[in-house]
């Protein structure tokens, strides 16, 4: 059998016999088998262009095959491209000194980094770190609509049963809190006049022992952390009001409760700022980052926490460990993301670039009742779609659109492409648009051009 001289059938035929589906999700019947990428850009066995909108749940923040990113990437692989984590190199050093000091920088507090493979291992990890400097407490607080992973720690502070269901719980499940999504808000306030109604219904929680939160007579929580995304990623991109956050964490830090920001989709200037908590103003304990550290060109993820929770002797050697966490492959690729990030003024260029796609946004909401929401941060914008009445969700509306988008024949100026769109919310009805940094204003323009193209063939 040559493998390079399968047809696409041939390769589907062998998945369907030899692949575990558990870790698939296939959004077409026949799914697409993509060759290359570029840029903005995947390219099918056909060379049709895919412009791609959400670029791996924001791995991908600098764009496919970022030239800068790669050059490190290939040097690294030339000199020490493999090394046991116990072992010290330069990059792991030198990346951990980065994001520490960026961090100090932004939010004033002194922190360490510690390295591990995945977003779901990072928080994995930072479970770890809040159990040991909570002495052991368990129970944590987290929002409706989160995610935070699958492993069997992660789905318990992960709000959808569905990854808990087929294994159990594993150790204590969250109290899920509602996030403020103002557009269906879980109080049935109206954002103008709500006065954070939200806000008030978690605070209650601490007014009398038998909500089951508070020892009165000790002031002690019984919960050690409340786990947040400053925007929620698989919920749909929900933006938060600005000070949200403040008024949350007050609340916390008066109960001695860890603030840990979840920043694995959101970090690395997709809102435009490094972390997404700038944006609100409030101090975490512990950040945990992963996706677009390297590009999307190693699972290299980890964490920061300020110095009290994470010092040597607080957080002992062995205290976690993984076999190729810290990898130089990784550590340079991370290296490279943070000085490429910081001579390209991501701090200016995005929210412009965000503003101009949320205004092409806003046009076609103008045009189409079928579009009920349209918000963005940065790069980090949504399209909510409704049926007519521009509030009811329309799942079905937006599958037809993803699948339709990935048929690869939307024609346009007489070339064919496809759109890469992903989907999210609480209804599994909002487009979650995560375009590279370096998406130019045409491709952004031709995104308008194509997703008309597919409302017009859908949005009957």
């Amino acid at each position: 059998m040559n493998e390079q001289t399968l047809t696409e059938q041939e390769i589907l035929k062998l998945e369907a016999e030899y692949c575990s589906y558990g870790d698939t999700v296939h959004y077409m019947e026949e799914p697409r088998i993509f060759e290359r990428c570029e840029g903005s850009w995947l390219y099918d066995g056909h060379d049709v262009p895919y412009l791609d909108m959400q670029m791996w749940y924001s791995a991908v923040n600098f764009g496919y095959k970022n030239p800068e990113i790669e050059a490190a990437h290939t040097r690294q692989m030339e000199t020490l491209p493999q090394l046991a984590s116990q072992y010290l190199h330069r990059g792991k050093v030198l990346l951990s000194a980065k994001i520490a000091r960026a961090t100090e920088q932004r939010f004033g507090q002194k922190g360490r980094v510690h390295f591990n493979v995945g977003g779901a291992q990072a928080i994995e990890d930072s479970i770890k770190l809040v159990r040991n400097f909570m002495h052991g407490k368990s129970l944590m607080f987290a929002f409706m609509g989160g995610y935070h992973g699958r492993t069997l720690g992660c789905s318990e502070i992960t709000s959808s049963y569905r990854y808990r269901r087929r294994y159990g719980n594993f150790s204590n499940r969250a109290a899920f809190i509602p996030f403020p999504y103002c557009y269906r808000c879980f109080c049935g306030q109206k954002r103008e006049t709500c006065d954070y109604e939200c806000i008030k219904s978690f605070e209650k929680l601490f007014e009398t022992e038998y909500y089951g939160v508070l020892d009165i007579k000790a002031n002690e929580a019984e919960y050690a952390a409340f786990y947040v995304e400053p925007i929620q990623a698989t919920g749909g991109y929900i933006i938060p009001p600005k000070d949200y956050f403040v008024r949350l964490q007050k609340i916390l830090k008066k109960y001695s409760i860890l603030l840990v920001d979840d920043e694995i989709q959101m970090g690395f200037y997709r809102t435009g700022k490094l972390w997404t908590m700038e944006h609100f103003g409030a101090q975490p304990d512990v950040i945990t980052f992963a996706k677009s550290l390297t590009n999307g060109l190693n699972p290299l993820s980890g964490l920061w926490a300020k110095e009290a929770m994470i010092n040597p002797e607080t957080f002992p050697p062995g205290s976690t460990h993984s076999t190729f966490s810290s990898n130089p492959l990784g550590t340079a690729a991370g290296l490279a993301v943070m000085d490429y990030a910081e001579r390209s003024d991501f701090e200016k260029i995005v929210p412009e670039k965000g503003k101009y796609l949320l205004d092409l946004l806003k046009n076609l909401q103008k045009d189409y009742s079928v579009i009920g929401n349209v918000d963005g941060l940065g790069l980090a914008l949504r399209i909510e779609m409704t049926k007519n009445d521009r509030f009811t969700p329309d799942k079905a509306l937006a599958d037809k659109i993803e699948e339709e988008g990935l048929k690869g024949n939307i024609e346009v100026d007489g070339k064919k492409y496809g759109l890469v769109l992903d989907i999210g919310g609480y209804y599994k009805n909002v487009f979650t648009l995560a375009p590279p940094l370096t998406i130019s204003y045409d491709e952004m323009d031709l995104f308008a051009q194509l997703f008309r193209a597919l409302l017009k063939r859908c949005a009957v």
